[in-house]
Order: structure tokens, then sequence, then C-alpha cells
């Protein structure tokens, strides 16, 4: 990839993260990678993570309710409508009618498999989110996705794998240690 034009790169990053799933999460680890410039590649993988988010929030309901009921799209679209309703039952259990817009502002900017501004979107259109607080917090998770997947990705290129597992190591031990330490006051209590 290094004698890729630079334009084909930021292009590259753009359609990545325009992609379900993998989205901003994968395409900053790819600039990365590829030796891009933040400054360039943080707001033109936004961009291209939110591009599809007003047409899911409109259309991909629909489209998959036409779909369940269809011979070849029947398991796929049935499973995304159970899944998109599981987890936005789970969100509004959690979050309440108030909290609604920073679970899901959460939901999407926490990296986790599964989560994201396709899957977010879809909750909010299966909930009936209102479009404008529905957009404002998956562009909102976006960007803290894209804040979280560029620190990890400098830390790894600085650090390498090594160094980033050494942290966790001693983060984990710091954390084992205070639990014990507070057991160990509570019960001298």
């Amino acid at each position: 990839m290094a004698s890729l034009p630079l334009i084909i790169k930021y292009l590259i990053v753009f359609l990545v993260s325009m992609v379900p799933i993998i989205e901003l999460r994968g395409a900053i680890p790819i600039a990365e990678g590829m030796g891009l410039d933040i400054l360039l590649y943080y707001p033109i993988a936004i961009i291209g993570n939110m591009l599809p988010v007003p047409i899911i929030y409109l259309f991909a309901r629909k489209v998959l309710e036409w779909g369940k009921d269809k011979k070849y799209t029947k398991k796929f679209f049935t499973w995304c409508l159970e899944k998109g309703e599981k987890g936005g039952n789970k969100l509004k259990e959690s979050a309440g009618n108030k909290g609604i817009f920073w679970a899901l502002l959460l939901f999407v900017g926490i990296p986790l498999p599964g989560t994201g501004a396709w899957t977010g979107t879809l909750v909010a259109s299966i909930l009936n989110i209102d479009f404008k607080t529905s957009i404002s917090a998956v562009t909102l998770g976006v960007v803290l996705a894209g804040i979280i997947m560029s620190l990890g990705s400098k830390i790894v290129a600085v650090l390498g794998w090594t160094g980033v597992i050494a942290i966790i190591a001693i983060i984990l031990i710091a954390v084992l240690f205070s639990i014990f330490y507070k057991k160990k006051q509570h019960n001298k209590a």
C-alpha cells in the first residue's frame, strides 16, 4: 500500500468507514497503518461513517420489514430486525426515555463488536427516536469512537503490542490489588 497515491489511501479510509460493522473503527487503524495524517484521516473517516446514517434512519427499517417475508432475504432481514429490537429494548430499559440520547451516544461511541453508527441508527429507527436526536447522538458517538480508535492506534504505533499488553497487565494488577485491598479493609470492619 506504500506505493499507492495519497488520494487513493484517503479514499480507502473513506470507503472502509462506510462499510457496516467495520466503519470508522476499522478505517482509523488502516489509516494509521498507512502512515496518514490524523488531521486529514480523522474527519474523512467521520464523514464516511456518517454519510449512510440518514439513509439508514429513513429507509433501513422499511427495507428490513419488506425483506423479512421474501424467500432469499427472510433469514438475514429477520435476524437484523431481531438484533435491532433486542438491542433497542435493552438500551431503552437501561436508559429510560430521558437518558436515551446518552445511551445511544455511548452505544455508538464505545467501539465494541455489534455497536456503531449503522447498528445505533437502526436501533434508533426501530425505537422511533426522532431524527434530530438520533442523528445528533450517533454523530457524537462516531466522534467519540474516532477519538478512542485514534488514541488506541497511536498507542499501539508508539508502544507496539508488547507495550499495550504491559499497560493492560499493570492496570489489571492495580484493579485486582484495589479490589483485594478494599475487601481486606471491609473484613476488618
